[in-house]
């Protein structure tokens, strides 16, 4: 196990960097103009197989692209976060940055803080929330958190559930065969954390329809326990716990996947979903706050007639969520 960030510093410099150099780097050549979180995922995968080796498994936390050009990430390896770095083209990974040159001191840039938009919504007697995520997107977690507690709410006031982020021809762009990133050869159903995920989603979509009231346990407990690397091998341990009926999600996944995949990639086009997460109320996409108050007074403004428990304020943790695959 890792002990401490100088270990980690030094074995990814002795061993990452040398081998990204000499092997070319870690498949993303000639991207022109890749998104961080394609770039980034792909130097977790290779970290886990060239440098970890199966003694721990590193997840994804973050992502994001720096003025200098370089991809920053954090990623997290037994239970502890750091921040690396990797360059535009794939070829070179950075485990720590040493700052050479100080700037001259400027005056501090006031932060910008998000004004939640006040929105409206069309008014039904049982208002009709998807939120669409990827089953291993770290800001879609975060989203399907937050919503879980409005679910658990509003329970049967409102009919909210999860929705999923299809790509397609994903492995084409990648430069990878089709079942990394694929369900089929044909690649009309893709998904940007790998196979594991696209797996993931076929799953919770099954759940959704044959046994709903375990849902969100099921979600909350995949969530935190699994990753989009061994989620396939994980699953069904964790189904038996919460008394789930794993033959029947079996079934499904084996004859409906597709059938279910193709009707979430017909939402997706309909409400022109981009990313993870996006959240949409009787057909109208929300742009306002992320916590789990600002869920719940979004949907409740939807009602014809806010029910008792619209009155209940939620709590929204010490911070807000932000962030999106895409």
């Amino acid at each position: 196990m890792l002990k401490n960030k100088w270990f980690f510093v030094s074995l990814l410099l002795a061993i990452v960097l040398g081998l990204a150099i000499f092997t070319k780097g870690f498949g993303v050549e000639k991207l022109l103009e890749p998104k961080a979180e394609i770039l980034a995922s792909e130097a977790i995968d290779y970290i886990n197989k060239n440098v970890l080796t199966g003694n721990t498994t590193a997840t994804l936390i973050s992502s994001q692209w720096l003025k200098n050009g370089l991809c920053q990430f954090t990623l997290e390896i037994a239970g502890q976060q750091f921040d690396s770095y990797v360059s535009k083209d794939g070829e070179y990974l950075f485990p720590e940055t040493f700052k050479m040159k100080e700037k001259e001191k400027e005056a501090p840039i006031e932060e910008k803080v998000e004004t939640p938009v006040s929105q409206e919504f069309p008014k039904t007697k049982k208002p009709k929330v998807e939120l669409f995520v990827m089953s291993f997107c770290p800001y879609g977690n975060q989203a399907e958190e937050i919503m879980k507690s409005v679910a658990e709410l509003l329970d049967k006031k409102a009919e909210i559930g999860l929705n999923y982020v299809i790509y397609d021809n994903y492995a084409q762009a990648m430069n990878a065969s089709f079942d990394e990133y694929c369900l089929d050869k044909e690649e009309q159903y893709c998904s940007m954390h790998g196979r594991g995920e696209i797996n993931q989603d076929v799953r919770e979509i099954c759940l959704s329809k044959y046994q709903p009231d375990k849902f969100w346990q099921f979600v909350e407990k995949i969530n935190s326990k699994t990753n989009s690397s061994n989620v396939d091998g994980q699953w069904k341990a964790i189904a038996q716990e919460l008394k789930i009926n794993v033959a029947t999600i079996e079934k499904c996944e084996k004859n409906e996947a597709k059938t279910l995949l193709q009707k979430e990639v017909e939402l997706n086009r309909k409400y022109g979903v981009q990313g993870s997460p996006a959240l949409i109320i009787n057909e109208v996409e929300y742009q306002g706050g992320r916590t789990s108050e600002d869920y719940k007074q979004a949907i409740c403004s939807a009602f014809q007639e806010e029910p008792e428990e619209c009155k209940i304020t939620l709590s929204s943790g010490s911070t807000q969520a932000q962030g999106s695959c895409q």
